[in-house]
This record gives C-alpha cells, sequence and structure tokens, in this order.
C-alpha cells in the first residue's frame, strides 16, 4: 500500500522547484503586511537575491523605497503563507488571499529583465 503525499505548489502546477539558496535574500513591502491578497513575483536570482518579490494589497508600487530587502530565512516571521510558493522558479507569480482563493501563473516577462 502506498501512501500519496500532497503536492507541492511547484508540483501541482508542473514545475521543477527551485528553492531560494539559504542565506539569499528576497524584496518584501513590510509596510503592506495584513492587506491581502497577498502576492509574490520571482525574477531570476543575482547576486545575493533569489529574485522573489512579495507584497500585500494591490498593485505593486514603482518607488525604489517600496520593498525592503529581508534573507529567506526570515520571512516565515513575517508572512508564513507564502513558504509554500517560495520554490516555484524564475518567472512565477502567485496570489493568495489566506481564505482558500490560490492562483499561481508563469509569466515569461518576468524572465526577460
Amino acid at each position: 500500500m502506498s501512501i500519496d503525499k500532497p503536492k507541492s505548489v511547484s508540483e501541482r502546477v508542473n514545475a521543477k522547484p527551485v528553492a531560494p539558496e539559504l542565506g539569499s535574500k528576497l524584496g518584501i513591502a513590510i509596510q503592506t503586511i495584513g492587506a491581502l491578497p497577498i502576492n509574490g513575483l520571482r525574477l531570476m536570482p543575482t547576486s545575493g537575491t533569489n529574485g522573489w518579490y512579495i507584497w500585500c494589497g494591490g498593485e505593486m508600487s514603482a518607488d525604489p523605497e517600496f520593498f525592503a530587502s529581508l534573507h529567506i530565512e526570515h520571512v516565515a516571521k513575517h508572512l508564513s503563507q507564502v513558504t509554500p510558493y517560495l520554490d516555484l522558479p524564475p518567472g512565477y507569480r502567485f496570489q493568495i488571499d489566506g481564505g482558500g482563493y490560490e492562483d499561481v501563473w508563469f509569466d515569461g516577462s518576468l524572465l526577460s529583465n
């Protein structure tokens, strides 16, 4: 008898998981925490970053001060809901509301920058 384990987010969307490197940093809009929905997008990693940008509420701001840098090991302290999504590879986005709504999709335009 085999027991099926729940699929990871990456497995559910048929994407090869790419876990962020330990010690890498992501961009997080700390001032938006508490608003809904929770949004994330992953660019290609660059020196010391893992490509993730996470914010809550509506649209992402173009203000250069919108995102703060945070080590991947600390994101769960601020938004534990996002941890299952962090192994999505570059080019993916997600949006969740904490109440069961989830949207995960590939956006090839994220890879062209």
